[in-house]
């Protein structure tokens, strides 16, 4: 009787493959399972056992699978049907969610593997000098890997040496899977067990009378023992408290006095903090109660809480119900800025009950994470992290708090699946029975229309805590302050006075701007040429700090031009400003000040975030400036002025969404002023004060804005009305990929009975050399959504069948927001 699997491979395939297994393979396997399978070019990839079954495929001879990775299985059944859910939600491959889902150290791909053919001797000028340099190796040393050969020959593409080497018969290649995660483990020392008696201790320290260094070893090995109450010793702290070398320590383990033993132990663990108890308020107690009364009846809840309102204490109080009725509980944040802050709050409270998740961490401690979820340890009974922590194998998900809910970064746009963290979340909860909490201070349109419609709980908090009262909010209007010239580069007199009032009363600053860079671009004062990227359909960002102008798409890059490419003129002037620029302005107005900014460029290490904020929380830095990641829930009690440079950027972008955004971002940055005690003061500088959105952050009148943005949506067909499918077409050749999207238009809209439009260029529409076209299709909320979503996956098979417009890269986004 033969036996199969059908296996998920990590790759951008439509469908599963069936492999062959042996009775005995079949009756160890489960789903869940890592399983090595050869596929295409005898090339091995870690695939995902999807179910097993006795039917052979019809298309083709099944091969069989070349090893079993796993003892247990580290995928549980409610994962996998996650994977199938977002692969048809968000139109992609279940290969790229199970790509996504898995962190890389646990996805092996195969190595080559180089090894000498056995009776082969070289003749004289058989063998070229590349190829005689790896048969050379090969005599020394019985296999090679391909990195190996690199370096032997210097060279990056020694595939033309290799393949004349098969073919001369000197070598063979072979495929090996190789397990990347290294657990991590520590040296310990300790005295062997017959010399811990008193007159074999006699005896030892005479043995050691003439080797003076060595019995300074031991001597100091029971001290560390009686400081350390008899925990086990560490052969790094013996090394440093005796002063002595390794050498010194190897000759005791060699006389047999020491032993040597290693034990395993976590990359990352936390400790707890005895002071981080605290009690809720009764506004917080109360919301609290409201919460769970909201569980009883519906799975959502959303806690609309203004900024400062105290709302991560009753997240806290909420998990730790959670974990002591033995659930797990993941908290998902939009940034990795904000995890380092809370990472400190919880891990001071939960202690070593606390896991962290996210792109930042390396591949062998994003393992450890995955395998203690699985186990369900107590090290990961509360998991922090950004969006990918959705992925991990829960075993029993009780609560999942989504703060922030509101944020944009919560969406993955590249590479697939392209899918929403806090929609995705909600179904995973549905399948665990679990509950979701969603919080914000600016809840998004989409959850506070389902809060109307009676689909989720709403629980208020409408107060700062210890009745602080919220920011004092001025306007200024630049377009008055230029014209009566009380500027001073792009700081108004009014700014630049509060912020000296500010640093006098020892408080900090944040100044908020969304662009990174010194200016968005740079143009030539006699002939107006801006320089563009060659490779993008954008103009280049100049940094000052490294005298260049970059692409931010590519990241194309060349030296600050002294004279205009287009007409030689030296008269270049820079337009336009971002973070860089505000940085060095700052230098100049308030030179004995600290000045420091927070964007991408600055925080790209581990521990970048971090330091800034660890350095800002010190008070090391007066004056802080930062891009989007400033606005997100961080919380600091000595920011006493927040200044927003520009609110006009903001506002007039071409989305629909860019209202709603505005005033999120405009209320999340004037949040960080004023959390302790004092009454914080936000500066808005705006060339039209008067403006709807401007009026309404003013007033703190999210209604208000909830209501015109609905009536708006609702008249032009926009969520939470109608869903969204953009449909993204890329080719190098301009006039195939106008031919193609037009084809791919006509279809889509002869076929659905719904608003399609398109197709058309976006604002820049050549990335990296490929043009782009996008198709917009939007789908009324009475319409049947998966039949919609598989008619259009229809129709892009059908395209892919015709050879003229296969070679054009389609990429679908659902729900684009």
């Amino acid at each position: 009787m033969p036996y199969f699997i059908e296996v998920i491979l990590p790759l951008a395939v439509p469908r599963t493959f069936t492999y062959a297994v042996n009775e005995a393979e079949y009756q160890f396997l489960r789903p869940g399972m890592r399983v090595a399978v050869p596929f295409g070019k005898n090339k091995l990839y870690t695939g995902m056992v999807k179910t097993l079954h006795q039917n052979p495929p019809l298309l083709y001879a099944a091969k069989e699978i070349d090893q079993i990775l796993d003892d247990t299985p580290i995928v549980t059944p409610y994962q996998l049907q996650h994977w199938q859910w977002i692969a048809e939600y968000y139109m992609c491959t279940i290969g790229e969610v199970y790509k996504s889902a898995l962190p890389s150290g646990l996805l092996l791909e195969s190595e080559t593997i180089i090894s000498a053919q056995q009776g082969y001797s070289p003749d004289t000028g058989d063998l070229t000098d590349d190829e005689y340099l790896i048969y050379e190796a090969l005599q020394n040393q019985s296999a090679l890997k391909v990195q190996e050969v690199t370096a032997i020959l210097n060279k990056k593409t020694i595939l033309p040496i290799l393949n004349r080497l098969i073919s001369k018969n000197v070598i063979s290649l072979q495929e090996a899977v190789s397990e990347k995660y290294k657990p991590k483990k520590i040296r310990y020392v300790r005295l062997q067990e017959e010399f811990l008696k008193e007159e074999q201790l006699n005896e030892l320290l005479e043995l050691l009378s003439r080797a003076q260094k060595q019995r300074e070893v031991v001597m100091q090995y029971f001290q560390l023992q009686a400081r350390d109450r008899n925990k086990p010793i560490t052969h790094k702290a013996l090394l440093e408290a005796s002063g002595s070398t390794a050498a010194t320590i190897k000759s005791l383990v060699d006389k047999n006095i020491l032993e040597e033993y290693y034990i395993e132990e976590d990359r990352v663990s936390f400790t707890g903090s005895a002071t981080a108890g605290f009690a809720l308020s009764e506004k917080q107690q109360e919301a609290f109660l409201a919460i769970k009364a909201g569980f009883e009846t519906h799975p959502v809840t959303l806690l609309h809480g203004i900024t400062s309102s105290g709302k991560t204490e009753v997240y806290i109080k909420l998990i730790e119900e959670y974990i002591s009725s033995g659930k797990q509980v993941l908290y998902l944040l939009p940034e990795i800025a904000l995890t380092t802050q809370l990472v400190h709050r919880l891990t001071a409270y939960f202690g070593n009950k606390v896991a962290v998740f996210h792109s930042k961490y390396t591949n062998n401690e994003r393992v450890e994470v995955w395998q203690q979820v699985l186990q369900g340890s107590d090290k990961a009974q509360v998991v922090i992290g950004a969006r990918s922590a959705l992925f991990l194998p829960f075993e029993s998900l009780g609560l999942i708090v989504i703060d922030e809910e509101h944020e944009q970064t919560f969406k993955q746009q590249d590479p697939a699946p392209r899918y929403h963290a806090r929609d995705a979340a909600i179904v995973l909860a549905h399948a665990y029975g679990a509950k979701v909490l969603l919080g914000s201070a600016t809840p998004s349109i989409e959850s506070y229309t389902n809060v109307q419609s009676g689909k989720y709980a709403l629980v208020e908090m409408k107060e700062r805590f210890g009745k602080v009262l919220p920011p004092e909010i001025v306007l200024i209007d630049l377009k008055d302050k230029y014209k009566r010239k009380q500027m001073t580069g792009h700081f108004s007199d009014t700014l630049t006075e509060a912020i000296a009032e500010t640093l006098v009363l020892g408080k900090q600053v944040i100044l908020f701007q969304n662009r990174r860079g010194f200016s968005p671009w740079v143009e030539c004062m006699t002939c107006g040429h801006v320089p563009q990227c060659p490779q993008c359909d954008v103009s280049l960002t100049y940094y000052k700090y490294k005298n260049q102008l970059r692409c931010h798409y590519c990241a194309y890059h060349i030296a600050m031009p002294t004279h205009c490419h287009q007409c030689h003129s030296t008269d270049i002037s820079t337009k336009g400003f971002g973070t860089e620029q505000i940085e060095q302005e700052l230098k100049m107005l308030f030179p004995a000040k600290n000045s420091w900014r927070m964007d991408q460029d600055t925080t790209r290490g581990k521990h970048g975030y971090e330091k800034i904020i660890d350095a800002f929380k010190n008070r090391e830095i007066d004056i802080l400036v930062g891009t989007q990641m400033l606005a997100k829930g961080l919380h600091f009690d000595n920011v006493g002025m927040v200044g927003i440079l520009n609110a006009d950027n903001m506002l007039y972008q071409p989305d629909f969404r860019a209202f709603e955004r505005a005033y999120q971002m405009m209320v999340q940055v004037a949040g960080r002023a004023g959390r302790k005690n004092d009454r914080g003061m936000v500066y808005i500088q705006t060339y039209n004060p008067l403006h709807n959105v401007i009026r309404q952050v003013t007033e703190n009148d999210y209604e208000g804005m909830f209501r015109e943005q609905l009536y708006e949506r609702h008249n032009f067909k926009y969520p939470p009305y109608f869903r969204m499918v953009r449909i993204i077409l890329k080719h190098k050749d301009y006039e195939k990929l106008k031919n193609g999207a037009m084809w791919l238009y006509n279809v889509l809209a002869q076929q659905l009975n719904i608003p399609v439009l398109g197709p058309e260029e976006p604002a820049i529409s050549r990335i990296r050399n490929e043009y782009i076209r996008t198709i917009m299709v939007k789908i009324p909320l009475g319409a049947a959504l998966g039949t919609t979503k598989r008619q259009i996956q229809k129709t892009l098979d059908s395209m892919d069948a015709i050879a003229q417009y296969r070679s054009i890269k389609v990429t679908v986004n659902a729900d684009p927001y």
